[in-house]
């Protein structure tokens, strides 16, 4: 199978059936084999019933339906379990992606030898409140990822070499950072084409503004998780060594000081009263905390069953 075409939905009804119409289209101009996945998150408007009569007169189109809303990344990922073509296309289901972009998305996997292909919105349709925000992830995004050459990380159209999706597990809010998650897989030839926006013809948006606060929350997560996943020790105890040596330093200065003064008649000096030490205190208690907190994660590694898990590109 050439393509594999995963579409997560939620409340999408009115769209649907242009939306198959423009993508099969397509596929028949160029000849390619198909099959298109739609993962239908909970709706409410009657998408099920949509797709099961679009699947009545297709074969190609299949259907996963969750009991409730799960979010994007889960219908992502459970997309990319079943996807079986050679190249897997992304796409929204409100119109606002053209399947006419497919072909050339599929040329730059195939013949190119991307691993992952990006769209990028480059002329957008949404309101500044939306845009403004939207630039300032994405430049977020690329200093942290180190993927200097795209422009919009969440963009729903992508392209993939089938072996990405299955080596990626897309959870939680993480389809912001899909390439992210490839980059650390170990999938390194990202690219990007600019493709056309299209203003939204049915229905409202799904996603309000907390989005973008949650996208900064899970690129910190995320960071983390690459740099000090499976070895919290170097951060956490890193940190607490720091704290605890300069909780350490105030205690010194606070008994050298108390020495002195009881040494000398004119010289008082009161160690409850003194910032030093309230500052020793404070940071030999925050570093042992803070080393307790990377022992822990040391110990919760070790017991994963994922430790191990390293892919592996060849084997022979």
């Amino acid at each position: 199978m050439d393509i594999s075409i995963v579409i997560p939905l939620f409340n999408e009804a009115e769209s649907l059936p242009e939306l198959t119409q423009w993508i099969q289209r397509v596929m028949k101009a160029n000849g390619f084999s198909y099959e298109i996945l739609f993962i239908n998150d909970g709706s409410t408007d009657g998408s099920w019933s949509v797709i099961e009569s679009l699947a009545e007169a297709d074969p190609a189109i299949h259907g996963v339906s969750f009991s409730r809303n799960y979010g994007k990344s889960p219908a992502l990922n459970t997309g990319f379990r079943r996807a079986q073509g050679d190249v897997v296309i992304t796409m929204d289901a409100d119109l606002q992606d053209s399947p006419d972009e497919i072909p050339e998305l599929y040329r730059m996997i195939t013949v190119e030898g991307y691993d992952l292909v990006s769209g990028w919105k480059k002329k957008r349709y949404d309101p500044l409140s939306k845009t403004i925000p939207t630039k300032l992830f994405n430049a977020t995004a690329r200093k942290v990822s180190g993927i200097h050459n795209l422009h919009d990380f969440n963009c729903g159209l992508k392209a993939y070499r089938n072996a990405v999706v299955k080596h990626i597990e897309v959870y939680g809010d993480m389809h912001r950072y899909i390439p992210y998650l490839a980059k650390n897989a170990g999938y390194t030839k990202i690219g990007e084409k600019v493709v056309q926006h299209q203003a939204r013809k049915y229905g409202t948006t799904k996603f309000g503004l907390d989005r973008f606060v949650n996208g900064y929350l899970d690129l910190g997560t995320l960071w983390f998780q690459t740099r000090f996943g499976i070895k919290p020790m170097h951060l956490f105890g890193l940190l607490g060594s720091l704290m605890f040596i300069v909780g350490f330093i105030a205690i010194l200065v606070v008994l050298i000081l108390k020495c002195i003064s009881m040494g000398s008649e004119t010289y008082h000096f009161y160690a409850t009263k003194s910032v030093y030490f309230y500052l020793s205190l404070a940071c030999m208690v925050m570093g042992l905390q803070f080393f307790l907190s990377g022992f822990i994660g040391e110990l919760i590694n070790r017991n994963s069953p994922e430790r191990n898990n390293y892919l592996i590109a060849e084997e022979f």
